[in-house]
């Protein structure tokens, strides 16, 4: 059995099925094999499926040409996978199985891919780390919440894998682990059996080893022919230096610097935004959302078990209780006139461009890292790409966030994939 099989592209594991090189089961076993091997030191996991060699035998025997025939997947510990647990990252939810997949999980086995498992998530999808360690450090953290789904695939063991994002639970793992990271337009994608935290902050999100493959999983999810074919294909970026919003590493910064000068040489316009205000707005404004949000969501957990949750989470939904429905409506209200600010400034062919995270992977297991360079996009629905290739003179993964506007996520996948090669090949 070759196993380079489970590290070539995606289309590549789908044509090499196809052509009979491999079958979907021996394929699904790589995957097994090498998860295995590399779980005592990563712990991305939570569960792994039983199941394999029949879910990868009927995809094999399926009739029609399915776009990600016997791929396999990993799914975050919030989203429902059919006869497996979905304890969010608490001891407070049940170990009972899901009698049925989340629409997405569904949508995923009707395109071909093979469920290999649960990975692990923070409480409830808020900050309390799991046990997830970073691929490229074991005593740096891999992020939050999608942790265990961005390292597993920023490691290599699985090309794809499911995530969410309220905060910057997706791109900040993904910056951390070297993957590639789309977090989906908010509101696009139904999140029946999900287990969110925030309704209007709440979004699905893809990880892959590469933006080629976002590219192909994008195109099967979305149900596009292809995702390359865009009516408004970016032609300008403004960089985003990050708004004053934290301590930007300096490897970051240097980063952002020369940012510039490699997407003209790819052929964009390129000015710098000029946006700080409405940025720190949005960021404030996002925190009190969620916050007033969460304690809603879980409001029921908290009257039971408020002692079994972590004290960061507590203090959140403390907070969310004193907030008031007025402020939250004024938040949104902010939210909507910056949306269609954003929107005139941008016109339909300019995107944002800056960085996913402060900077590389902080060390320490203790906590997560900062969302702050995700909030305000969150809160504006923005679909986000997290481009991998970039690394600190320590081998850690530098990743960068292009930001979109609502709906467009095809032109932003298809600058990523000539931005990605621009990051690989720059010296840190």
């Amino acid at each position: 059995m070759n196993s380079a099989y489970r590290a070539q592209p995606i289309q590549d594991q789908v044509a090499a099925i196809r052509q009979g090189s491999i079958s979907a089961v021996e394929l699904a076993a790589q995957v097994r094999t090498e998860i295995e091997r590399r779980e005592p030191d990563l712990a991305a996991w939570t569960v792994l499926s039983d199941d394999v060699p029949i879910q990868a035998q009927a995809q094999q025997d399926a009739p029609e040409a399915l776009p990600l025939r016997g791929v396999s997947v990993g799914i975050k510990d919030l989203i429902d996978v059919a006869g497996l647990p979905s304890r969010a990252g608490s001891s407070t939810t049940s170990a009972e199985p899901a009698s049925e997949d989340a629409e997405c999980v569904a949508r995923l086995r009707g395109l071909g891919a093979v469920i290999q498992g649960k990975t692990v998530t923070t409480e409830f999808g808020y900050f309390a780390p799991g046990p997830t360690r970073n691929p490229y450090s074991a005593d740096h953290t891999p992020g939050g919440s999608s942790s265990g789904s961005a390292a597993a695939v920023g490691a290599g063991t699985i090309p794809l894998a499911l995530g969410t994002q309220t905060a910057g639970s997706l791109t900040r793992p993904a910056a951390f682990c070297g993957a590639a990271g789309l977090v989906l337009t908010q509101g696009s994608t139904s999140l029946t059996g999900v287990c969110g935290l925030s309704p209007s902050l709440d979004s699905l999100g893809i990880l892959t080893r590469t933006t080629e493959d976002l590219v192909h999983v994008y195109s099967a999810f979305s149900g596009q022919a292809s995702s390359r074919a865009s009516s408004s294909p970016v032609a300008n970026v403004l960089v985003w230096s990050g708004s004053g919003l934290g301590d930007v590493h300096p490897e970051m910064a240097s980063l952002i610097e020369v940012l510039p000068d490699l997407l003209r040489g790819a052929g964009f316009g390129v000015a710098l935004l000029d946006w700080d205000d409405h940025v720190r707005t949005l960021t404030e404004d996002h925190h009190l959302v969620m916050a007033y949000e969460a304690a809603e969501t879980l409001r029921a957990v908290e009257e039971v078990h408020r002692e079994a949750l972590s004290e960061p989470l507590r203090a959140l939904l403390t907070q969310g209780r004193r907030i008031g429905d007025g402020e939250r409506a004024s938040a949104l209200t902010r939210r909507d006139r910056s949306r269609d600010l954003l929107a005139t400034m941008l016109g339909g062919s300019t995107v944002v461009a800056g960085p996913a995270a402060l900077g590389p992977a902080p060390s320490g297991l203790a906590a997560t890292g900062t969302p702050i360079l995700s909030r305000a996009w969150q809160l504006l629905g923005c679909p986000v790409v997290t481009v991998p290739g970039a690394r600190s003179a320590e081998n850690l993964p530098l990743g960068v966030q292009l930001i979109g506007q609502p709906g467009q996520e095809t032109a932003l996948l298809e600058m990523a994939t000539r931005v990605e090669p621009l990051l690989r090949a720059n010296p840190t």
